[in-house]
């Protein structure tokens, strides 16, 4: 059984506080997180910021596209109203000040949401923070981003994040074989995949360890589902609600 499974903010803790902002991770860290996990994308003048969706609609209430818009249109947003009136005037944090913030001891996982062309710029922004390499991690759904990550930079953590779905022969796909193929194949570290109790069982972090690969899991909230990840031994848990998750796992 392992015990020493990181908790990870999903977003920062995003159950209470606006998504991706500096009140979300600053609030992750009171509640006890490990590390926090934030999604980036690329703005029109090649800055990366912190945003889950391509637009802007659900959490600022505008029709735009984070790629088409600059910066300071982007700062100029409230993010932080739409959930709840206390943090009006939330604004958009950029990879750099996440960075910046970022407290001794406590780890990152970066999911990168655009495509490779984010990935010159990422290198710019990473190496003026290259001390913490070791407290960083890059995830993305794409398995270009991950093997470009690997390619220009070794010496960071980068897994690749999926889910599972039931084929018609009642097949999770993807299987542990096609994992590890993929694992291979972009060079990744491991996988960050969806709590899935069918699919991701014990003989399949059993089976990534063996090839020296990490499990990771997102995103949970129940806690008997995290007991579940925890006792199948997986590295972290992803969580909206860190400091609920940490107490029921007693850590």
């Amino acid at each position: 059984m392992k015990k020493d499974v990181t908790i990870v903010a999903h977003r920062g803790a995003s159950f209470d506080a606006p998504e991706n902002t500096m009140a979300a991770f600053d609030l992750a860290w009171r509640q006890g997180a490990d590390a926090i996990e934030g999604d980036f994308r690329l703005t029109a003048d090649g800055q990366i910021v912190c945003m889950h969706d391509p637009t802007l609609a659900r959490t600022a209430g505008v029709e735009r596209q984070v790629s088409e818009s600059t910066l300071a249109d982007l700062q100029r947003l409230d993010i932080g109203r739409w959930k709840r009136a206390t943090y009006a005037g939330e604004r958009i944090p950029t990879l750099t000040t996440i960075l910046e913030s970022l407290p001794m001891g406590k780890g990152m996982f970066i999911e990168i949401k655009s495509g490779t062309e984010i990935i010159p710029i990422f290198r710019q922004v990473l190496a003026r923070h290259e001390a913490r390499w070791p407290d960083l991690r890059v995830i993305s759904f794409d398995q270009a981003v991950i093997a470009a990550v690997k390619r220009t930079m070794p010496g960071l953590k980068a897994y690749w994040l999926t889910a599972f779905k039931e084929d018609e022969h009642g097949t999770m796909r993807p299987t542990i074989t096609d994992v590890l193929s993929i694992l291979a194949e972009t060079g990744a570290d491991g996988v960050d995949a969806e709590a899935n109790v069918q699919a991701l069982d014990e003989d399949f972090v059993h089976a990534l360890a063996a090839a020296g690969k990490a499990s990771h899991v997102w995103t949970v909230d129940d806690a008997e589902l995290a007991r579940t990840m925890m006792h199948r031994g997986v590295s972290s848990i992803t969580t909206n609600r860190p400091g609920q998750i940490r107490e029921a796992l007693g850590l």
